[in-house]
C-alpha cells in the first residue's frame, strides 16, 4: 500500500478535478484510487492491477470507503489500457518495466494540459522515466522531487527516526 504521506503528495501533484478521469496504473490495493475517487467524485477512476489479490484488495476498499465511481481492471498496463476513455490524470505506481510503452499509450489519451505523476521506487524506474521525459520534451513539462520519509518510534524512553524507503515522484504536464 502506497504510505499516507506518499499519496497526500501524488494527489496533490495531479490537481485531479471533481469531473477528471484518471488512470491509476499498478493500482494494488487501491488506496489512491479510493482517494482519487473521492475528489473526481463527478468523474471516473480506472484502477488497473495485475494482481488478482489486488483486484480483491481494491474491491473491498471501494465497499468500505464507499466509492462507486471506481471501474477495476485486471490486467498488466499498457495492454490492459485498451479501449480505456482519454483522461485528465494518469498515476503510476507501477509499471512492470513496461514504462516506455505505458507512457506512450497515456500521451495518446492524455488531454493537453493533463498530468502524469510516476511514483518511482527503483532508481531504474526513475533513470527510465527521466530518459522518456527527456526524449519528449516538446510533448511535456516535467519535474521530480526525491521524498524521504521518518517515522518516529518508540525505543526504551526515547524516540527514533525510522526511516521509509525514499521515492522519486515525477509529476509530467502534456503540452501538445
Amino acid at each position: 500500500m502506497t504510505k499516507q504521506e506518499i499519496r497526500i503528495l501524488t494527489l496533490i501533484k495531479a490537481r485531479i478535478s471533481p469531473t477528471d478521469v484518471v488512470y491509476d496504473i499498478g493500482a494494488g490495493t487501491g488506496s489512491i484510487s479510493i482517494e482519487a475517487a473521492r475528489i473526481a467524485n463527478e468523474g471516473k477512476v480506472f484502477a488497473i492491477e495485475r494482481n488478482p489479490e489486488g483486484i480483491s484488495l481494491i474491491r473491498e476498499n471501494m465497499r468500505k470507503f464507499q466509492v462507486d465511481n471506481v471501474e477495476v481492471v485486471l490486467g498488466e498496463a499498457p495492454g490492459a489500457l485498451a479501449g480505456l476513455p482519454g483522461c485528465d490524470t494518469a498515476i503510476i505506481g507501477g509499471s512492470g518495466r513496461n514504462l516506455d510503452s505505458i507512457l506512450d499509450i497515456v500521451h495518446g489519451r492524455l488531454k493537453v494540459g493533463g498530468r502524469v505523476i510516476i511514483n518511482c521506487i527503483t532508481i531504474q524506474t526513475i533513470a527510465s522515466c527521466l530518459e522518456y521525459l527527456r526524449s519528449h520534451s516538446t510533448e511535456f513539462d516535467y519535474e521530480a522531487i526525491q521524498v524521504q520519509v521518518n517515522r518516529l518510534k518508540s525505543v526504551g524512553p526515547y524516540d527514533m527516526a525510522d526511516a521509509v524507503n525514499p521515492i522519486y515522484i515525477v509529476t509530467a504536464i502534456k503540452k501538445a
